[in-house]
């Protein structure tokens, strides 16, 4: 069971100001956030770096944040999922698992694990981030799940990292039995069906590290609102804001 969300960040400790140690979760919230995801730390330290935003630290975020475990729970989760679907769909062409493997380890299906999971509710972020909803928001959210598997992958090597992997995408792996169609076309197709120009897509911003990228993408269609999307290059955000058009339309992409 997860802690009270609104009391987690009373009880732990999250200095900004005259910092002199990495911010660490309290003992309760440790063994929590460990049932959450599955694992029992050897290291503990290793979750209290992947719970900690870079704001929680000042001037020291690649020692005490998340960011590098981040990094390398990215491709932990790729390699893991690209295994996977070549196990469980043998004889598909690349062509077909491309798009499958977008899916999976895109920052929306990171952010929608994170969400369901409670992940939020054990980030460590500093009062005026979390403010601003940062343990609720979709970018903050991916990034805690690729660094919680990064720190997964660190304390206990690949095989607990793709346990916890493949439990939290059982989903997310059924969501791509079949290949799923490029969004961009789908909306395009469907945009020319009904007489309407060619969408237009818009790229509106882009926020994160180096290393990790989020950029906001804007489409509009004739006669629909406009909406947007996000991804970690301008093609995803194209093509995650294309999907949401499809889903405004009534049109799921499969």
């Amino acid at each position: 069971m997860r802690p009270n969300s609104s009391h987690t960040g009373k009880r732990r400790r999250n200095r900004t100001r005259g910092q002199v140690e990495a911010p660490r979760l309290e003992a309760a919230d440790r063994d929590a956030c460990e049932e959450v995801i599955g694992h029992r730390f050897r290291s503990p330290e290793l979750l209290d770096r992947a719970m900690t935003h870079r704001s929680a630290v000042q001037g020291r975020p690649s020692e005490w944040s998340n960011e590098r475990l981040e990094f390398l729970g990215d491709r932990v989760l790729g390699l893991v999922m690209a295994e996977t679907l070549l196990e469980r769909f043998p004889g598909v062409r690349e062509g077909e698992l491309a798009p499958r493997l977008n899916l999976v380890v895109s920052r929306e299906a990171c952010a929608r694990i994170g969400a369901e999971i409670g992940l939020g509710d054990f980030l460590i972020v500093d009062e005026a981030e979390r403010s601003t909803g940062g343990a609720t928001k979709k970018s903050l959210l991916a990034n805690v799940v690729e660094a919680a598997i990064g720190a997964v992958y660190l304390d206990a090597g690949l095989p607990a990292a793709k346990t916890f992997i493949l439990r939290r995408w059982k989903q997310a792996l059924m969501d791509v039995s079949s290949a799923p169609r490029d969004p961009k076309t789908a909306l395009q197709e469907w945009a020319q069906g009904q007489g309407h120009p060619t969408p237009r897509y818009q790229h509106d911003g882009r926020e994160g590290p180096d290393h990790a990228p989020v950029f906001t993408a804007s489409v509009r269609v004739e006669g629909v609102p406009e909406v947007s999307g996000s991804g970690a290059s301008k093609q995803e955000a194209e093509r995650a804001a294309a999907r949401a058009m499809l889903e405004r339309i009534g049109l799921r992409n499969s």
